[in-house]
C-alpha cells in the first residue's frame, strides 16, 4: 500500500524543499552560484573564523540546513533523500566559508559521508584550504561502548554541532575547535525507539515493516535495525529503557550538569514528547543530575516515521558556556 505525501515528483522533492527553504529563509541562508545543494550562512563565515560544513542526506529536517547561520554551522551540503551529498556541494561549501582559519567538516559517521567529505578534503587540499573532520558518534544503540568510532551520527548533532560553532564564532584556534567538537562528541549519548516506518519520496512504500503492537529499540534514522523489537509499552517505560542505556555509558555524579532533547522523528507530536520530557526530569531529578538546557520537538528526523530519542550531553564549565552561546539560525536560535 502506497504512502500520501505532498510532493510533485519524488526526483524534484529535495530541490523543490530548498528552493522553498530559500524562499522562507533569505536572511540566513543562500546557496552557491549554479550549486543549488551547497547552503550557505549569510552571517557566520568571515576573515580569521573557522569555517564549519556539515550536511548529509535531506529527510531529516530541520538537520543539517537548519543549523546554518551565525554561531553555529557556516553551511551545509545537501544529499537525496538518506544519501550522502557528492564531492561537488562539499567543496563549493568548504570554499564559500573559507576564512583563512581552517575548515572542520562534521557529519554523522555513515560510509557513504565518510568517503564523498573526505573525497571533498582531499580536492580541496590541492587548493591549500586546509581541511579536518570530526564524525559524531553518538548512537548508543549502533555498536558496543568499547566500539564507540563505529558508532552513528544521529540527533546529538545538534548539541555536537552547537558547541563546535559557538567555538568557530569565538574565534578559538583550529586546534582548539577540533578538540572542543571531539570533546562535545564524546560526551553525547542518544537512545531512539521507532513506532512505524517512513516512506522515500521515489517510491512512496514503507521502508520496513513493524507489527501494529509493536515499537523497535534503537531503529537507525535510515530505518537501520535495532537493539530489540519488543511490545508497545506506556510512555514511562519506553523512556526508562531509552534513559538506561544512556545512563549505564555516562560517567556522571549527582550535581553535574546534563542538556537534554527529546526529539521526534518525525510524525510523533508534541504532546507525547511532552509526556517523555516529564519522565526524561523525573529521572535525571532523582539521578541528582541538574539539567541545564532541554529542547523538546523536531530536531532530527526521519521523513514521517513515528517515534522519539532522548540526547543527553554531560555538560561541563566549557561545554555549557558554548552551548549557551548565542546563535541565528533558519530553524534553531538561542
Amino acid at each position: 500500500m502506497k504512502t500520501k505525501k505532498l510532493i510533485n515528483a519524488g526526483a524534484d522533492a529535495v530541490d523543490e524543499m530548498l528552493q522553498g527553504v530559500l524562499a522562507a529563509h533569505p536572511r540566513h541562508l543562500y546557496a552557491v552560484e549554479n550549486m543549488p545543494r551547497a547552503i550557505i550562512a549569510r552571517n557566520g563565515p568571515r576573515r580569521g573564523k573557522v569555517g564549519l560544513v556539515i550536511g548529509g542526506g535531506s529527510g531529516h529536517e530541520p538537520t543539517f540546513l537548519g543549523f546554518v547561520g551565525k554561531g553555529l554551522a557556516d553551511a551545509a551540503a545537501i544529499g537525496n533523500v538518506f544519501a550522502s551529498p557528492p564531492p561537488d556541494p562539499i567543496i563549493a561549501c568548504a570554499m564559500a566559508v573559507d576564512g583563512g582559519a581552517g575548515v572542520l567538516f562534521m557529519y554523522g559517521n555513515y560510509a557513504g559521508d565518510v568517503m564523498n567529505f573526505d573525497m571533498a578534503a582531499e580536492m580541496l587540499a590541492l587548493d591549500e584550504i586546509e581541511v579536518r573532520t570530526v564524525l559524531t558518534t553518538d548512537d548508543v544503540a549502533s555498536a558496543p561502548a568499547d566500539q564507540r568510532d563505529r558508532r552513528r551520527g544521529v540527533a546529538g548533532n545538534v548539541f555536537i554541532f552547537k558547541a563546535a560553532g559557538a567555538a568557530c564564532d569565538l574565534l578559538y584556534s583550529f586546534d582548539d575547535v577540533e578538540r572542543v567538537a571531539r570533546h562535545a562528541n564524546a560526551r553525547t549519548y542518544t537512545m531512539g525507539v521507532a513506532l512505524s516506518p517512513c516512506s522515500l519520496p521515489q517510491t512512496l512504500r514503507p521502508n520496513f515493516l513493524i507489527g501494529e503492537g509493536e515499537m523497535e529499540i534503537g531503529m537507525g534514522i535510515h530505518g537501520e535495525p535495532g537493539v530489540a523489537r519488543e511490545p508497545l509499552r506506556p510512555a514511562d517505560a519506553v523512556t526508562d529503557e531509552l534513559l538506561d542505556s544512556i545512563l549505564r555509558e555516562m560517567k556522571a555524579d549527582r550535581g553535574d550538569r546534563v542538556a537534554v532533547l527529546v526529539n521526534s522523528l518525525g510524525s510523533t507530536p508534541m504532546m507525547e514528547l511532552y509526556i517523555m520530557m516529564r519522565r526524561v526530569k523525573s529521572r535525571l531529578d532523582d539521578a541528582g543530575f541538574v539539567i541545564h538546557t532541554s529542547l523538546v520537538g523536531n530536531y532530527c528526523t526521519s521523513l514521517e516515521m513515528a517515534g522519539a530519542s532522548i540526547t543527553v550531553m554531560h555538560l561541563d564549565d566549557e561545554l555549557q558556556r558554548l552551548i549557551d552561546h548565542p546563535c541565528d539560525c533558519a530553524m534553531f536560535a538561542r
